[in-house]
């Protein structure tokens, strides 16, 4: 479960609501990991049937991206479940779209025709006509939260306010990171790892992100290391030589398995994170990934570059990031007064989930 539904991208086009509650939401502060659960072992005795999911409501439904977000239950299973459900990618290969796509299995239907421009409605094969299905069961309401539409408000968090109001916070969460555990162990996903450095120190893992279709132009993976760092705020000057490792050999990794360079690698932190282990995100450049917007993702070698001309450089900063209005980290700020609040703003951001 590397990555569970990271990041998110700014796009105002996405949403198919009015202007006026295009509102999607941030996962910087919804943390998505698992929160320990007392069905969380018994549920993988058996499989889920997704024909008897009931939808009870919808959460988010993204036009942009072809993603909608759905609660729900299912018949014979107690508790709440979040299902995903998105448009696959096209495969780029020219001769699989000709044979899969214009091979005159696939319907045409015209809509219209206009001068040079014509449009019509497509209905490709079974093999092609898929959608990507993603689940999250038992879903407790963090992950329910997640998924809904929020509106939102900017943190700028000096190092104060992250000991006051942040990691207070981080350490009360009952969050479990046993699927880092069990990749980092071998228990889990080892089809998913494209490289290994087991040292100690400066070693990690590199896996491919579960939410990866396997098209190039998607490429996406995670650096898990064995270092226990919960984020950004806790790196300094003696974390170079592991960061500069994870560059280099990941990069060289990728390199070999994908023939993508170094310099088509988009690599960043978010900050908030998802989840409170230091990972680092590997996306091929091409990609649009959700979450590299400038309130989200810091670039890796933007922070080594910091790191090295000041090895404290994350206790002084200020980082901005977004929370959403009602989230347990927005209350906190609240509370202590860090937020500007104005009740008569009607303008809303949007922000597209990953």
């Amino acid at each position: 479960m590397a990555s569970i539904v990271e990041e998110c991208v700014s796009m105002d086009k996405g949403n198919c609501n009015p202007p006026a509650k295009k509102i999607k939401l941030d996962d910087g502060n919804m943390t998505d990991v698992v929160e320990k659960n007392p069905n969380e072992n018994d549920m993988n005795e058996t499989e889920l049937d997704l024909s008897s999911f009931k939808v009870t409501k919808v959460l988010q439904n993204n036009c942009a991206r072809k993603l909608i977000c759905m609660e729900g239950t299912f018949e014979d299973r107690d508790g709440s479940a979040v299902v995903l459900l998105e448009q696959r990618s096209f495969p780029y290969d020219k001769e699989i779209m000709e044979k899969d796509f214009f091979d005159g299995k696939m319907i045409f239907r015209k809509i219209f025709t206009n001068d040079i421009y014509r449009n019509y409605s497509c209905f490709p094969t079974e093999e092609r006509n898929g959608l990507q299905a993603t689940v999250i069961y038992p879903a407790t309401q963090t992950h329910i939260n997640k998924y809904k539409k929020h509106e939102l408000f900017m943190i700028d968090e000096t190092y104060e306010l992250y000991q006051q109001v942040t990691l207070p916070y981080i350490e009360s969460m009952s969050l479990s990171l046993e699927w880092i555990t069990n990749i980092l162990e071998h228990k889990a996903e080892q089809e998913s790892i494209i490289y290994e450095d087991p040292d100690k120190d400066n070693g990690f893992v590199l896996v491919t992100d579960f939410k990866w279709d396997k098209q190039k132009d998607t490429l996406k993976l995670l650096a898990l290391p064995f270092q226990k760092i919960r984020s950004l705020r806790e790196l300094n000057g003696s974390h170079l030589p592991l960061l500069k490792n994870i560059r280099d050999a990941g990069t060289a990794a990728i390199t070999k398995k994908f023939n993508i360079s170094a310099s088509q690698l988009r690599m960043y932190f978010h900050y908030q994170p998802s989840y409170y282990y230091l990972h680092i995100h590997f996306c091929y450049l091409m990609f649009e990934a959700p979450g590299i917007y400038a309130e989200k993702a810091h670039l890796l070698s933007t922070v080594i570059r910091n790191l090295e001309l000041m090895s404290d450089y994350y206790t002084k900063a200020v980082l901005s990031y977004v929370v959403f209005k009602g989230s347990p980290l927005y209350e906190k700020f609240k509370s202590h007064g860090a937020l500007q609040i104005s009740t008569d703003c009607e303008t809303q951001q949007t922000i597209d989930i990953a």
